[in-house]
């Protein structure tokens, strides 16, 4: 039988959450918890009438539920863009900001509207961006920021030769790339904010492996039925060995809730595939400052925004 866990949240009346993702999966167990906290929820959403049918399930669960739409296409530059412009015209502080949005192994390689390999592109390019783009309403809010990295960070490295994998593709290791990358930039975006005073205090997080789409059918980037490995994940977690959506939510959860930034929350289970939530040490990969310095740079190059000018 699935185990389930409790994370009891504070009260968050009067906070403002942005989730990627938040349509589905672990998103949409994120951003359940935190409106029925209290949390004015925003759901950037590609797809409307995923947001709308996220907004229902939300509802049906807390009746009083402050949830809105944003439109977002992650892999778009100038989505991402146009939607930080929308955020800021609104003009109200951001108190959360969970990175969430991602995909994962397509079959073929894909690039997105700006010509970059597709889960660079959209799991960590594209959530660099937009963090950059909401600067100003982070620094209001005092926020809080979490990024989602994922256990294939644990063995990956940067193809600092090849970001965008135009010469020798490999899906599982540019997935692998992508979430280090989002790794590496939400702890150094901590360490940044406390050199600059910023104000922002950021942590990153990883739900360890559930039953999600990541790996389902998808036909939108070539993938028209479920994979092996997402069959092989459903009856691990139906056993108990692996996660389900609602407990792999909450590392996130916990990440944007507590502690004092720079951390790492994941589950606590053999092999952080499941299990309850709590800090762990950084893996090998995300503890190198060099590397997160040098792929901040080589971002803000490639997605064309400078922080500093932001933060200002």
């Amino acid at each position: 039988m699935p185990r389930t866990y409790d994370l009891p949240l504070p009260d968050l009346t009067g906070r403002r959450a942005v989730i990627t993702g938040g349509s589905d999966g672990i998103g949409l167990v994120i951003a359940r918890s935190l409106a029925g906290a209290g949390a004015e929820v925003v759901l950037p959403v590609r797809n409307r009438t995923k947001g709308e049918a996220a907004i229902t399930t939300i509802r049906a669960v807390h009746p009083g539920a402050q949830v809105t739409l944003r439109d977002l296409d992650l892999s778009s530059l100038a989505s991402v863009a146009a939607l930080g412009e929308t955020l800021v015209a609104e003009g109200a502080p951001i108190h959360l900001l969970i990175n969430n949005a991602g995909i994962m192994r397509p079959p073929a390689r894909q690039t997105t509207a700006d010509g970059f390999e597709m889960q660079f592109g959209i799991n960590h390019l594209a959530h660099v961006a937009l963090t950059a783009q909401l600067m100003p309403l982070l620094r209001a809010g005092r926020a809080r920021v979490v990024t989602q990295t994922s256990v294939a960070a644990q063995r990956a490295a940067i193809n600092w030769d090849d970001l965008n994998w135009e010469r020798s593709y490999d899906e599982m290791r540019a997935y692998g790339q992508s979430k280090l990358g989002c790794g590496l930039f939400g702890l150094e975006l901590h360490r940044r904010s406390a050199a600059s005073g910023w104000g922002i205090t950021s942590s990153i997080s990883h739900p360890g492996v559930a039953p999600t789409s990541l790996l389902a059918a998808r036909p939108e980037i070539g993938r028209t039925e479920d994979t092996r490995d997402i069959r092989f994940v459903r009856r691990m977690s139906a056993l108990g060995l692996a996660g389900t959506p609602e407990s792999a939510a909450l590392p996130a959860l916990m990440a944007a809730t507590t502690g004092t930034g720079g951390e790492f929350f994941g589950p606590q289970g053999l092999g952080q595939v499941g299990g309850r939530p709590g800090r762990q040490k950084l893996w090998k990969p995300l503890r190198s400052q060099t590397d997160a310095a040098r792929l901040w740079d080589a971002s803000e190059e490639l997605t064309r925004v400078r922080f500093a000018t932001a933060a200002a």
